[in-house]
């Protein structure tokens, strides 16, 4: 499985609530929303998709109207497909009205003519706005879509499609660098033999910087059922080794390796967290009343690969971490158009019933703590970024260990139609205190910010520390967890760590050449909010 992008969204909830909600923490009646993807048959008669520029029919005229419709019964929903007869330019057009009302920057969108585009994607592309943040990069990198197939199937079921391994893409331009991060526990790559830093050097006998990257791709991010074989090197052995898997629906493991160190007169808490999924609930809990039995005072998230999902379990993280229930964990703001759906997210105690949607009477264990290390990379995305500027909006202390996050304050509501999902970004985040401009990123700084800066600006107090590949994850000889073992224990960065080489490449991603990129998937990068409903 690759990871690339973030999205917030909720096992177990059926495809029509799911359009009633958004990503990142939106709140208000959204029943005339043009995400709906109602279940209710449309007229037979298509409307009229005639394009004139500045011209906007509501969304909602053209949904479900499709150039291949369904038919039969959605397998997910045990409803017909709402699927009806109509052209790609009804397509089209439903994408163009949905942007230009519920677009964070709609005014910032070209209305470009729909027919000059060949296909529903290429339009699709075209639907955001290309301006760039204050360090040149795009402002909206977050702009995709994905099958209504792979989208019900990890949403709701805590599964993907794949070899159930993270690849870190160091470097996509030649000299391309891609390494294996992590895996998923029991799946194909794991048994087929994978191991943390792993370096591609060919796919199917294909060479990594080779200009074929539709074949590297199709082995990159597989079918099901299809086998593929890679050709990678390892530490510490001299030759190649050649490794054959092959992809299949893999379950899950958003938490990993929880456990405890000791550091000075510290016990600490570790644990790896990879997804913001309802599947990780469970995972989270049980980490965190081992922690408590533990009686850890200082704790380690490692979310260098988080790149987001549910804003509701972020809130729930937010608590297990610092308590404070009665506090705001982030707001969500839209565009002018849809301020009705703004929404305060408060830390949330209460476990969710994933299946209903509903609060529980459960509440959830808390360490209290004033202080927590988190570590970090450029996949560190959204709802993992709301964790970092939530807990800074009610002053405790976050020290960031690693690299840079991605800069994501934003989110987005699945938008189901036609047998694609899209997703179009749709808020963005801010904290109690009002924060929310990271789009380049949170940057760890050594030393004392002061107490005027906490939760105000993107500079958070921490040491730059490279992903080591050399070690395992969890490993305290792992450069990052080792920084702040040490951070813990001194309150300084170990200057023999920062500065420690490391299997990671300097390579640039400007050099010359074609880049080889992955496709998104809905539970990466992404910030995605859903009503949860109180307990009758």
């Amino acid at each position: 499985m690759n990871f690339h992008s973030c999205a917030i969204f909720s096992v177990g909830l059926s495809l029509s609530l799911m359009l009633l909600t958004g990503c990142g923490g939106s709140g208000g009646s959204t029943a005339d929303s043009p995400a709906q993807n109602s279940t209710t048959p449309n007229s037979t008669t298509p409307p009229d998709a005639t394009w004139q520029f500045g011209q906007f029919t509501a969304a909602e005229n053209f949904i479900n109207y499709c150039s291949n419709p369904r038919t039969g019964i959605d397998p997910y929903e045990n409803q017909p497909f709402p699927d009806q007869a109509g052209s790609i330019q009804h397509e089209k057009m439903w994408l163009r009205s949905l942007t230009h009302s519920t677009y964070l920057w709609y005014d910032e969108v070209e209305d470009n003519d729909p027919n000059n585009f060949d296909s529903v994607s290429q339009y699709f592309d075209s639907l955001k706005t290309f301006q760039t943040t204050p360090s040149g990069n795009q402002k909206d990198q977050f702009h995709f879509t994905q099958t209504y197939d792979a989208y019900k199937k990890e949403s709701q079921s805590g599964v993907s499609s794949g070899y159930g391994l993270r690849w870190a893409a160091i470097s996509t331009k030649p000299p391309r660098i891609y390494r294996v991060a992590y895996m998923q526990d029991n799946s194909p790559a794991a048994l087929a033999g994978f191991k943390r830093g792993d370096t591609i050097v060919a796919i199917n006998n294909i060479d990594i910087n080779s200009n074929n990257t539709e074949a590297l791709i199709n082995g990159l991010s597989p079918t099901n059922g299809s086998t593929h074989t890679f050709t990678i090197s390892r530490s510490g052995q001299t030759e190649s080794i050649d490794i054959a898997v092959t992809a299949g629906d893999i379950a899950l493991s958003p938490v990993q390796n929880a456990k405890t160190f000791t550091a000075g007169e510290k016990t600490v808490g570790y644990v790896q967290f990879n997804q913001f999924i309802s599947a990780g609930q469970a995972g989270l809990i049980s980490a965190f009343n081992q922690f408590n039995n533990a009686n850890v005072n200082a704790l380690v998230l490692d979310m260098r690969y988080n790149g987001g999902g549910l804003v509701d379990m972020a809130a729930q993280l937010g608590y297990m971490v610092a308590g404070a229930s009665d506090s705001t964990f982030s707001q969500t703001i839209h565009n002018d158009k849809q301020s009705a759906k703004n929404r305060s997210v408060g830390f949330e105690r209460r476990m969710i019933n994933w299946d209903t949607l509903q609060y529980t009477d459960t509440t959830l264990p808390s360490l209290n703590l004033d202080t927590v290390y988190i570590l970090s990379t450029a996949s560190t995305c959204s709802a993992s970024e709301l964790i970092i500027n939530g807990l800074r909006g009610i002053d405790v202390n976050v020290v960031l260990i690693g690299s840079k996050t991605c800069g994501k304050p934003y989110g987005f509501t699945p938008a189901p139609n036609c047998g694609q999902v899209y997703y179009t970004v749709q808020f963005k985040s801010a904290n109690a205190k009002g924060f929310g401009d990271y789009a380049d990123g949170f940057t760890p700084i050594d030393g004392d910010l002061g107490a005027t800066e906490i939760g105000l600006t993107a500079n958070v107090s921490g040491c730059t520390v490279a992903d080591d590949f050399t070690q395992p994850l969890g490993n305290p000889n792992e450069a990052q967890l080792q920084a702040a073992l040490t951070h813990i224990e001194t309150g300084g960065c170990p200057v023999s760590l920062v500065n420690r080489p490391t299997q990671q490449s300097t390579a640039s991603n400007h050099n010359k050449g074609v880049s080889l990129t992955l496709p998104n998937a809905i539970w990466q990068n992404n910030t995605i909010y859903t009503i949860i409903n109180e307990k009758k």
